[in-house]
Order: C-alpha cells, then structure tokens, then sequence
C-alpha cells in the first residue's frame, strides 16, 4: 500500500508552517548583531552572543526528534511540536524589542535569544520529518523543495520588514542605547505572521496514524533498537577519546589565554565523551529504550549516506553562520563607511543588510521552484548541490573583493541559489534514503552537523580575527568562500551511498 500522492495545495499546507518559522529565523538572523551591538556588545563581542543560537539546535532537536518518533496525540506525531514551539517563539519575538527597558538589557537580549532560538528549533525538526512522514518516496524532493520556496518567502518578509517599516516612515534611528520602531515592530508582527502560519498547517493537515504508517511501508514502523543494541559491543575508549580531548581544549584556554568562548567548545566534547561512557554502560545492562540511549546510539549508528553528508553540512554551514554573524559589520563599515551604531550612516548599511538578505531568500525561493526540478532531472540532486555550492561560493568571494552597495545584490543571487539547495537537496536525499520510522531522530542528529560547525565559528573565529585580522571583519567573507568550495567537493562523495532511484521533482 502506498502513501497517497499530494496535489500542490497539500504540499502547501505541509510546509506552509515554515514560512512563519523563516520569518522568526530571519528576523534573528538579520537583526540580532544590531540589537547587540546596539545594547552596547563589540565587534569581539558577537561571536560569544551567538552562541546561544546553535548551542540550543545542538541540544532540542535530537531530543524533539526522539520524542516526536515516539508521540501520538489527538492532534498527531509532530504537529504538537510544531504548535508549542510556535508559541514560545512569539512571546519572545514579543519580549525582545522591550530588553532595552529593562535592567542588565545584554543580557536579556542574549537570553531571549536562547528562548526565541530554542523555541524555533522545537517547530522546525519536525517539520523536516513531516515532509517525509507524509509523502511518497518520488515526492520527497518536491516537499523539500515547496518548504525552501516557503522559507525563502518567509526569510523574504522577515528580512525587508525593518526596510518596508522605513520606507512608510517609521523611525530608523532611536536613541543610544535603543532600538528603532523599525525593529521593535518588525519583531512584533513577526510573531503574529509566525503563529498565524504555523496554525494554518496544524488546522488544514491530517497526520497518518501509527497503524497507517505501518500499511505503507508493509511491516511494522516501530523504530528499531539495533544501533542502541549495537552500543554494547563498544568499548569505553571512544568515549575516552571525546573527553581527554575536551579537557585538553580546555587547558589550551587556559594555558594560551585564548578566548574563553573556546572553553564551549571543550566542555562539550568532554561532556558528550562522558554522556557516551554512560550510554554504552546502559546498553550492556540492556536498557536501551531511554531517551540518552536511543540518540547515542543513532548517532553512532548513523547510515553511510548521512555520513557522507554530515561533512558537507559541517563546511556549509560554517560559511551560513559567519555569513549571519558578519554581513551587517562588512557591509556598514566597508561600503557604508560606519562602526558606529548611533551614526544614521550605520542604521542605514544595516538596513541595506536586511535588503540583502531578502534578495538571496527571494532567489531561493524562486530557485526551489523553478531551478532545483530542471537540474535535479538535469545532472541529479548530488551534482546539482555541488554546483549550487560553488555558484554560492563565487558570491561570498563577491562580498571580500566589493564595495559598491549594489553590486552586493548580485552575489546574494549567488547565495541564495546556494541557499535553495541547501535547504532541499540534503533533506531529500535522506529522507528517501532513510529507516521512515526513525526520520525525527536522525533528522535531529542531522541537525548537529548544522550546529557544531557554527560553535566553532562562534568560539575560535573571534580569537582567529583577533590574532590575524583586527578590525577587519571581512576577511570572513574569503573563509565562507573556502569553506563551500570543500563542501561541493566533499558533495561529490555523497553519490556511492545512494541506490538507483528517480531524483526529479513532481509536484502533483
């Protein structure tokens, strides 16, 4: 028994939640370096700051893709993840822009943040396994493909809004110390679009039952215990190995005085070496249905074809990250000529930022719907993410070598086509290619190979720039560059993993 195929306006209504989710994303993406750097942080200071952003991926969505595999609710598997996460993420899209007005302001905006970040990570995992869940196999790619069209259209609206809002007349400079109106409501209706859409998905789908999943895929969908089983015949010294590595970062800090963001980074090798320890001590006791268990030893259990692709999603994501952290320094102090948050010169090259960042979202969603299906059938999804990548790559070189404002607009449509297959392609190939009853999970772990590179650029970037390149923040720009020119080399290796099968997009 197969899965019903989707007409058009099905696929719309699975992925439509996404568009607000990219909204909340974009709003954070395109925003928060200036809501910083407002509330007083440094150019050094913005890396640690970020931290928070994919310090809460790598925690929430393993977790969320563990339980949702494993819910079942009157409302289905993963719409009460998305329904939860949606209102979390609008009361601190809420709060945010009030930070100002209360005490200890940096902080707050870090820890909003944190809630804000954490909270779209709890709609989106299960999104990306809602995809899966509810398509046939040859539809995959065109379900990926209809949710980047909704991210970049909702990366659209909440990147040009602060623009829009100035554009109307709302006020685009504020006091020191405050954020313009033109923040505060973008943040503000934001949250009503993001809630608003999510909703829409939760009323106008249908979840496939348990049982139904079962007739679909011809045997029972329980998620396997194999690779938690698997756990027990390990030794300890794997998990050794994790922890004498993060002591030893650790005492790199401390004996080279590095940057003390970069102690993150060791306390969580360490602690991931001892959580390991403790999972395979479970599996040889023979309780292998915990929560820690169960995501250890999918994690050490991962197919080949995830693999493959967690190294492209570990150079890829390196560039996004520097990309969101960076873009509103290098376009208002290189092309606008101003650091000084106050100066009317920098709101204006921040809000030219959010003008960028709609322009390579914009592509992306029209590359996702009309580009993504001629190469995917042209030279197959593997090859079309490696030149997607590349053609991204020559954008980021566009950003280090530039200085004219509008120049900038055409190395967004080089990203923003990157942009579209990083958002379908990854996501298609596994969902085709993965156990249907594990997709929540392993989407989850998929995610930590979106994080771990972003804690990286967030804790050893700033010591790197610092050392070599002070106050000279695009330079950052030549490393995203690098960095996806090896991820659409490492692409090419993906291709050995994957049987046989049709790789083109249909929408009907």
């Amino acid at each position: 028994m197969d899965k019903p195929r989707q007409s058009f306006l099905g696929l719309w209504n699975i992925s439509f939640g996404f568009f607000g989710i990219q909204v909340g994303f974009a709003l954070q993406n395109a925003n928060m370096s200036r809501v910083f750097q407002t509330l007083g942080a440094s150019m050094d200071d913005l890396p640690a700051l970020w931290i928070a952003a994919p310090l809460t991926g790598l925690i929430v969505q393993p977790i969320i893709g563990h339980m949702s595999d494993r819910t079942w609710t009157r409302l289905g598997r993963r719409r009460p993840y998305f329904l939860t996460g949606a209102v979390l993420s609008a009361l601190a899209l809420l709060a945010m822009p009030l930070t100002p007005h209360w005490g200890a302001a940096l902080f707050l905006a870090a820890a909003m943040l944190w809630l804000l970040d954490a909270s779209l990570n709890i709609s989106m995992e299960p999104f990306r396994a809602f995809v899966g869940d509810m398509l046939h196999a040859d539809q995959h790619a065109a379900g990926y493909a209809v949710q980047t069209a909704f991210i970049g259209a909702g990366a659209v609206v909440g990147s040009i809004f602060p623009w829009f809002l100035e554009v109307l007349g709302v006020a685009n400079t504020a006091a020191p110390g405050n954020l313009p109106d033109t923040v505060r409501l973008s943040f503000w209706c934001g949250g009503a679009v993001l809630l608003g859409a999510v909703l829409w998905t939760v009323i106008t789908t249908r979840e496939f039952s348990p049982a139904e999943q079962a007739a679909f895929s011809g045997h029972d969908e329980a998620p396997s215990d194999l690779p938690v089983r698997a756990l027990a015949a390990k030794s300890y010294a794997s998990s050794a190995v994790w922890a004498v590595a993060g002591i030893a970062v650790i005492g790199l800090v401390v004996m080279l005085d590095l940057e003390k963001e970069v102690l993150l980074l060791g306390g969580l090798l360490a602690i991931y070496g001892a959580l390991s320890a403790i999972a395979i001590s479970l599996a040889r006791k023979g309780r292998t249905s915990g929560m820690l268990a169960s995501i250890v030893g999918d994690f050490a259990g991962m197919p080949d074809v995830m693999k493959r692709l967690a190294l492209v999603q570990f150079f890829t994501w390196s560039a996004m990250f520097i990309m969101w952290i960076n873009t509103t320094p290098v376009v208002t102090q290189y092309t606008f000529g101003s650091s000084d948050p106050a100066s009317a010169a920098y709101n204006e090259g921040a809000n030219w930022v959010n003008v960028l960042f709609t322009v390579y979202n914009g592509v992306a969603a029209i590359a996702a719907l009309f580009l993504l299906p001629v190469m995917s059938r042209t030279v197959g999804q593997v090859r079309t993410h490696a030149i997607c990548l590349t053609i991204g790559a020559a954008g980021f070189l566009g950003f280090f070598l530039l200085r004219d404002a509008q120049a900038l607009l055409l190395c967004e449509v080089g990203i923003g086509i990157a942009w579209a297959s990083i958002l379908a392609m990854p996501y298609a190939i596994l969902a085709s290619n993965l156990p249907q009853a594990k997709l929540g999970i392993y989407m989850g772990l998929f995610n930590v190979f979106i994080v771990v590179p972003q804690l990286l650029v967030a804790t050893v970037m700033g010591s790197l720039m610092k050392t070599f390149f002070p106050g000279e923040p695009v330079w950052t720009m030549l490393f995203a560059a690098a960095a996806w020119i090896v991820a659409a080399i490492a692409m090419l290796r993906v291709a050995a993993t994957i049987p046989a099968h049709r790789t083109e997009l249909s929408y009907a």
